[in-house]
């Protein structure tokens, strides 16, 4: 049965509001589940916001709290950079040293290579030995010629003719004979770089025996037997305190071989402190020289003050006679010219009567000083009638005449 047209179009109406119901249904179904995602992803980006918020809330503060932490930092970088431009500087200027002190070095090392070969000459050794030793002497304050005499030629009682470097003049009109000994060729080739051990060893030891050999040839010159002031020994002077000490090391007996044949080793500072102890004993010397010539300066002061006084007092004894010589006058012109002056003045044959003259009332003033009456006091002690019977009580400060009962001199008139 055919049917009528418009059930397929009914059919076809309904079916697509199903299928449009449908799809709306899913296209809501579907929005939800978006929405319910977008919702969900809303609210995670806003926790991760709020969590953003508060870290860069914290941020802040700390950011605010080190602050003066990022100023101070700075401060050091700034510190750092100058202490790296100062290191770098100082760097420069320490390689710049170091040349100079490779180059100096370079030329000490070929002037003491110089010296060194120089030295091996026994001439210019002696030369250098006798000037150390003319320096030590000089330093501890002696004069050439005045304290010391160089070179000085004697002879011993084997009629064998002596030369001493020096010969120190001591206290008392003694003297100290000095030689000097440089015995520097196994000593500087044993200083050398490139030698093995054992060749130091062998030559340090030919070191001690070249020392020991001098003081063996000092001991046999007799210099004391030259010079008869001078103490027996003689003082071996070594120009260098290394040189001495390098032998005494190897060798310890060698200062006691020394002593006993009478020859003293003397290093440049040994030597030095007896010169001082020398010049001490000089200055004592002088000391006592001096306090004898004043004690004799005194004595003779004291001779001359004594005679001093004895003219002093015959000179008042003079002007003591000179005043009563002159009151005697004065008396005998009041009582005998005056009298007959003043006698024709009453009479009119005188303008005016003739003056007084005065009398004087003073005397010369006694010694008192036992110095200075020493002679007059030991004339009393021997009952010397020439002394001045006036200066009897000088002694005890009263005037001429004061145990005759009178202070002062009579007045005549």
């Amino acid at each position: 049965m055919d049917l009528p047209w418009w059930q397929p179009v009914l059919l076809a109406l309904v079916a697509a509001l199903v299928g449009m119901a449908t799809g709306w249904l899913l296209a809501r179904a579907r929005a939800g589940a978006d929405l319910a995602r977008a919702q969900a992803e809303r609210d995670g980006w806003a926790r991760q916001v709020r969590t953003l918020e508060e870290r860069l809330e914290d941020d802040r503060v700390a950011a605010a709290e080190l602050a003066p932490l990022g100023h101070a930092l700075r401060r050091v970088e700034e510190q750092v950079r100058t202490l790296e431009r100062d290191r770098v500087e100082q760097f420069g200027q320490v390689g710049a040293q170091l040349a100079d002190v490779a180059e100096q070095t370079r030329v000490l090392h070929r002037q003491t290579a110089a010296l060194s070969g120089a030295l091996n000459s026994s001439g210019t050794r002696g030369t250098w030995g006798e000037v150390q030793l003319r320096r030590v002497l000089e330093h501890a304050g002696m004069l050439e010629r005045c304290d010391f005499d160089e070179q000085v030629s004697a002879t011993t009682r084997h009629d064998a003719r002596v030369r001493p470097d020096a010969v120190v003049h001591l206290p008392g009109g003694k003297t100290l004979v000095i030689d000097s000994k440089a015995p520097l060729t196994a000593f500087l080739r044993a200083q050398g770089e490139d030698v093995p051990p054992e060749e130091a060893v062998r030559l340090r030891r030919a070191h001690s025996a070249a020392l020991r050999g001098h003081v063996d040839t000092l001991a046999g010159k007799d210099y004391w037997s030259a010079f008869a002031t001078s103490p027996e020994l003689v003082i071996c002077f070594v120009p260098s305190d290394a040189v001495l000490a390098a032998a005494l090391r190897t060798a310890p007996d060698l200062y006691d071989h020394a002593q006993a044949r009478r020859v003293v080793l003397a290093s440049p500072g040994t030597l030095l402190a007896m010169l001082r102890a020398t010049a001490l004993a000089w200055q004592q010397d002088a000391l006592t020289a001096n306090a004898q010539e004043l004690l004799q300066l005194g004595a003779e002061l004291h001779r001359r003050l004594s005679t001093v006084g004895r003219h002093l007092g015959a000179m008042g004894s003079a002007l003591r006679r000179s005043v009563d010589t002159y009151n005697n006058l004065v008396g005998t012109l009041e009582s005998r010219v005056l009298v007959t002056s003043r006698r024709m003045h009453e009479l009119g044959l005188a303008e005016s009567p003739v003056p007084a003259p005065a009398p004087l009332d003073v005397v010369p003033r006694p010694l008192t000083s036992v110095e200075l009456l020493a002679d007059e006091l030991a004339a009393v002690d021997d009952g010397r009638p020439e002394v001045d019977p006036d200066l009897a009580g000088a002694g005890d400060g009263s005037w001429p005449g004061h145990g005759h009962g009178r202070e002062h001199p009579p007045r005549v008139g």
